[in-house]
């Protein structure tokens, strides 16, 4: 009698679940909204904060000033993208590695931190369009007659040793362009090398470090296509596409109104950043 009343059991709950199979089957296009409710952008309107995670130790883009507040680029970023929704910013500070383990946890909303588009990790997050490009530039003193990468070819060329630009620059040896390569310690000393005209005729530099130099009223121009992307994004929550959609579309309207320009301008002093 105990083992037909536990097959009646068995048999029982095999029916109920084909029938609520049967049910969700046919009445999935019902529940894949809730299924899919963006529970993040609801509790950002609930709380009226946007919980944004950085790493105040990258200057210019987010650093602590003299009351030990965090500023820099990505926090007037986050800020402007906030306001355009009618919300405000909270800044959570988190050492840069530990930012997508945050943001998993749902401890943060969002990672606003100078954080490079990494496409091993769209399975686990979404990201915005770029807002500034980090990428390897070259870069010459204005009025340089060197305007593109051909024009590399039978020059003195800096690099940072064992730097994105050092690779490129062998590979492009390597390929045939006869430049004449020089390694240097640090990217202050390549950039300082191209300031003394007999050291050498361009470097291959990442835009942040050129940028802050010609923040000093250097005369030094980016010519020519990046020549390897670095672009910094925005990263969200996997689900969060109500988020996503905020976030692209104040973005977008940043990009047109020219803000974008100006907040970048601001941070990195206003100096022209393409020859």
């Amino acid at each position: 009698m105990r083992r037909r009343w536990v097959l009646g059991l068995l048999l029982g709950g095999l029916l109920l679940a084909a029938l609520w199979g049967g049910v969700v089957g046919e009445q999935s296009h019902l529940l894949l909204p809730f299924l899919r409710q963006d529970t993040t952008w609801q509790a950002i309107q609930q709380r009226g904060l946007w919980r944004v995670g950085l790493d105040p130790s990258f200057p210019p883009f987010e650093l602590l000033d003299a009351t030990g507040k965090v500023v820099g680029y990505d926090v007037a970023l986050a800020e402007a993208l906030a306001a355009s929704w009618g919300g405000r910013v909270e800044i959570v500070a988190v050492g840069f590695d530990s930012l997508p383990d945050t943001l998993k946890a749902g401890k943060i909303d969002s990672i606003v931190s100078a954080y490079p588009f990494d496409e091993r990790l769209t399975q686990d997050f979404l990201f915005s369009t770029p807002y500034f490009e980090a990428g390897l530039r070259i870069a010459v003193q204005a009025g340089s007659p060197i305007g593109r990468l051909a024009d590399l070819s039978g020059r003195a060329v800096g690099v940072e040793w064992g730097s994105l630009g050092d690779m490129v620059a062998r590979r492009l040896q390597r390929e045939g362009m006869e430049m004449r390569l020089r390694s240097f310690e640090t990217p202050e000393q390549v950039l300082a090398a191209l300031l003394d005209q007999q050291a050498v005729d361009a470097v291959l530099v990442d835009n942040v470090s050129l940028r802050q130099v010609q923040a000093s009223g250097l005369p030094l121009v980016a010519v020519g296509d990046v020549l390897e992307s670095i672009p910094y994004v925005i990263v969200l929550p996997l689900q969060a596409t109500d988020l996503q959609q905020q976030v692209e579309a104040a973005l977008q309207q940043l990009k047109s109104s020219g803000t974008l320009a100006e907040l970048e301008e601001h941070w990195f002093s206003g100096q022209p950043a393409v020859k």
